[in-house]
């Protein structure tokens, strides 16, 4: 299988890419083949994403990926999905979308979790499911539900939804399950007594499958329709955090961020930790590759500044990416700070507005220019990470020794920085396409390309260029965390995280 070629398609929650590639021994193939984006948007009193549109738009990259493929003179072997967690879509007994997916950011979840646990107590669903407790998970969705429900015939998620309409097999692949907090830790299935106590029907959950597993060929008509003919579909870690990590070539003391719109922090580990310090501390333990577990805890990440510039777009000032962080790294002082996971900055009508909002609450003066922000914003990230890295050492009893940055908040250098800095950690940087990296090795593996996990992230180690970012201490950065911690400390106990 040296000279196959793989199909990636990575869903993020708002854009999505499909990539070409090859992972022979001389050669690392990896081209990015159709871009597209999908913000979700009010119809039917919900904001919901646009599946045909999604749907439509991956048709068309995996179309482009064939006529690619064949320009190569190369066999496409297989295609693997990957997406955002805890978003779903309802099947109807024909097997059809009975309404758009409702987005994880709609507000119909508002009071779930307290009903929730006022059913099935808090310490009992940690136990039971070691998944952390965040108001747009699938478990409170669900309780949430209109009357679709009552129609529904099956619940896939977002990748699993995909791969039906692609194959007609449904099934819900383990990485992503596990992040619906509606499976059970020990036996790894649905956890049918909690959906039973809380009135859920368990009859529409599919079956769960292992990563890589071969979910069977293209339909026949839709293998026409993309010129793919004889292509399997391989589940790779569906949850593209957990592909993230399986395309990162991990020491046992390193600890990850996969740095996105959100940002995830964690280790790899063998086994969940599910004690009441980790509970409180809301941490999570969702599936990993081939069995792993991902402990980690999610924090807002670049969606606040992602939105600032938005606005500014909007206010008809298009900032570039690269000259707002040149802007950054010539600001030296610690300004002010802010808490990132406020559950304000969810999803506000105006993140300027909030973040002001927040700043005058503590007392800080707010400074519109956008350099100002964007440096209140990442100084106030990279604080939040070396905060939870400590909490992930005092939980795991693990001295960490460095951090692998994934993913495209990886090409911010100056956070990479920061986060070193406020650390105490080196920090690397490289894999800015993790997920797609990870996607592709579970495919590789799948087709017997690679002999297991380990060997595929040495092939990783071995052709991709990594940045190093060593700790730069100063009394400066001393007394920054110091503000920052007073400032953490008020917020905390309100996380939306």
């Amino acid at each position: 299988m040296e000279s196959s070629l793989y199909i990636a398609v990575d869903l993020g929650a708002g854009s999505g890419r499909v990539f070409l590639a090859g992972v022979d021994p001389a050669e690392l193939l990896l081209e990015e083949i159709h871009r597209f984006q999908y913000p979700p948007d009010v119809e039917s009193r919900h904001l919901r994403w646009n599946f045909p549109q999604i749907f439509g738009e991956i048709k068309a990259g995996l179309i482009k990926a064939a006529v690619r493929a064949n320009e190569l003179g190369r066999p496409v072997y297989s295609i693997g999905i990957d997406s955002w967690a805890v978003d779903y879509g309802l099947l109807d007994a024909d097997g059809n979308l009975i309404a758009n997916p409702v987005c994880y950011r709609d507000d119909r979840t508002i009071g779930a979790m307290d009903s929730v646990v006022a059913r099935v107590s808090r310490s009992t669903i940690f136990e039971k499911t070691g998944i952390q407790f965040q108001n747009f998970n699938t478990l409170f969705q669900l309780y949430s539900e209109d009357g679709n429900l009552k129609k529904a015939a099956k619940l896939l998620l977002l990748p699993d939804l995909i791969n039906y309409f692609l194959t007609g097999r449904a099934a819900a692949e383990r990485t992503n399950a596990t992040t619906t907090q509606m499976v059970n830790a020990a036996t790894g299935n649905w956890d049918y007594e909690l959906l039973e106590k809380l009135g859920l029907p368990a009859h529409i959950l599919p079956e769960i499958v292992p990563t890589g597993c071969d979910l069977g060929s293209l339909k026949p008509d839709i293998a026409t329709e993309l010129g793919l003919p004889d292509v399997r579909v391989i589940a790779p870690a569906t949850h593209d955090t957990a592909s993230a990590i399986a395309g990162a070539p991990l020491s046992a003391d390193h600890a990850y961020i996969s740095s996105g719109t959100w940002s995830l922090i964690g280790v790899e580990r063998d086994d969940m930790l599910t004690d009441r310090e980790t509970a409180r501390q809301n941490f999570t333990n969702t599936g990993g590759a081939f069995g792993s577990i991902c402990f980690l805890k999610n924090v807002m990440g670049l969606w606040v500044f992602e939105s600032c510039r938005r606005e500014w777009k909007a206010q008809g000032a298009d900032i570039g990416y690269d000259a707002i962080i040149s802007e950054v790294w010539a600001k030296p002082e610690f300004s002010a700070f802010i808490f990132p996971d406020d559950p304000r900055f969810l999803n506000p009508p105006s993140m300027l507005g909030a973040i002001e909002q927040q700043m005058a609450e503590t007392g800080n003066a707010f400074n519109g220019d956008p350099a100002s922000v964007a440096k209140v914003i990442f100084d106030s990230l990279a604080f939040r990470y070396a905060s939870v890295l400590r909490t992930v050492e005092s939980l795991t009893g693990r001295k960490l020794k460095g951090v692998e940055v994934l993913g495209g908040g990886g090409r911010n250098r100056y956070l990479n920085q920061m986060t070193a800095n406020a650390s105490g950690l080196p920090s690397r940087s490289g894999l800015t396409e993790a997920t797609v990296v990870g996607n592709v090795l579970v495919q590789a593996i799948a087709a017997g390309r690679f002999l297991s996990l380990d060997d595929g992230r040495r092939y990783v180690a071995e052709n991709f260029e990594f940045e190093e970012f060593a700790p730069q201490g100063s009394s400066k950065i001393e007394e920054a965390a110091e503000r920052y911690a007073e400032l953490e400390a008020r917020f905390a106990e309100t996380s939306y995280c």
